[in-house]
């Protein structure tokens, strides 16, 4: 094995309790071959994969990033990266999809260690004794935002589209925001969980895609869902980065791409153990594909430190994103040498590479994509606002 990997723990006793940071990795690793023996089938039918959530509850991963002074399991943000690495090796759809709430968790998770808000106690304690499921839908909104927020009483009437919504039908609480227009034109960007059993928000089966099929990120419709003004977390200016941004910027994406990164790896030990069996494989191949393989992976390392500095800023999301693109890069490119080095074999669906290569191709669409990657980038290095960029 080539594979960068955690030091292995004592094996866990994790069913119907939480694991802890020591486990949290060895859970994974319990499940992974049981996600493993569903992941093409699932695939193959579009199928959401609700049964692995089941077993990812009952395991403890639900609320194995929240604290441990708060009922949950305490996992740092790498435990949870190596944790999501582990799970995208068996079935990238999971791992993708559970990674939405895993980082809804980490996020407020963080700011409760670090900054001292209070306000997020309520929703991490729900987490760790519900084991409720946040969706995320950061991949329609980001920083532009979207949807409308009509002012009402005292409250808003939020009507608004959500695509991307991993993980939806196995949600409770959808984190999402919509754009307030005020009586002086200014637009903000108003913050709230949406309740997704709510008769004001329905699933739309919009995903029928190449890749994590399985994540069944269909779009969530929300029409005349009245959020009490005390419900709304925060606002912000539409358009800009801010604070908190900055926060789940650099906290999410290690997250979300450690799943690419296993789908990699797995990719590589798959086409190894064909190439093996191959008279007349090119080692060069191999060496390539490992060499794409390791960039990533220090990547996605880098990423790591970066969170471990504890200071998100504009600084941080920079150093976040520039590894964000060397993952998804790299990672692809190895997922490509994957495919030749196995040959013929891998165009067949039964060897499970072909799934790997189109799983992969969801690396390029999250935030901050190629474009604004690069031009994020270039201000920080000439000292030029980023405010806007995204």
């Amino acid at each position: 094995m080539s594979t960068i990997t955690a030091s292995k723990a004592s094996a866990p006793s994790f069913v119907g309790g939480t694991a802890s940071p020591a486990n949290v990795v060895e859970t994974a690793r319990h499940l992974a071959p049981i996600l493993a023996a569903r992941a093409a089938e699932i695939d193959q039918n579009d199928r959401f994969v609700s049964e692995n959530y089941y077993l990812l509850k009952e395991a403890g991963l639900v609320e194995a990033g929240v604290p441990r002074e708060l009922g949950g399991g305490g996992a740092e943000i790498s435990e949870l990266a190596e944790m999501l690495r582990v799970l995208a090796r068996a079935c990238g759809s999971t791992a993708l999809a559970f990674s939405m709430h895993t980082h809804q968790v980490a996020i407020p998770a963080w700011r409760w260690r670090h900054q001292k808000i209070a306000a997020v106690e309520p929703l991490l304690k729900r987490v760790a004794a519900e084991k409720i499921i946040l969706l995320s839908s950061g991949g329609s909104d980001w920083i532009g935002g979207s949807g409308k927020a009509e002012r009402d009483g005292d409250g808003y009437r939020i009507t608004a589209r959500k695509v991307f919504t991993s993980g939806a039908e196995a949600g409770d609480i959808l984190m999402t925001g919509a754009i307030h227009e005020g009586e002086d034109g200014n637009r903000s960007v108003i913050h709230f969980g949406a309740p997704m059993k709510s008769s004001a928000v329905r699933i739309e089966d919009t995903w029928r895609t190449l890749g994590m099929r399985g994540t069944a990120s269909n779009d969530v419709v929300i029409e005349n869902l009245f959020i009490p003004a005390a419900n709304v977390a925060f606002s912000r200016k539409a358009g800009e980065w801010h604070p908190v941004f900055e926060t789940i910027a650099t906290v999410a994406f290690p997250l979300i791409y450690a799943v690419y990164l296993g789908v990699a790896e797995s990719a590589r030990d798959i086409a190894i153990e064909i190439a093996k069996k191959k008279q007349a494989s090119d080692p060069s191949l191999a060496g390539r594909m490992d060499t794409e393989l390791r960039a990533a992976q220090l990547a996605h390392r880098w990423m790591l430190d970066t969170v471990a500095r504890n200071a998100p800023c504009a600084e941080t999301v920079n150093e976040v994103m520039i590894g964000r693109t060397l993952v998804a890069r790299h990672a692809i490119a190895a997922v490509d040498l994957a495919m030749e080095l196995a040959g013929g074999a891998s165009f067949y669906r039964a060897t499970g590479l072909e799934r790997r290569f189109r799983d992969i191709q969801g690396a390029r669409f999250h935030p901050l994509q190629a474009s604004p990657q690069a031009r994020y980038a270039g201000a920080m290095a000439l000292g030029l606002p980023t405010g806007s960029i995204f």
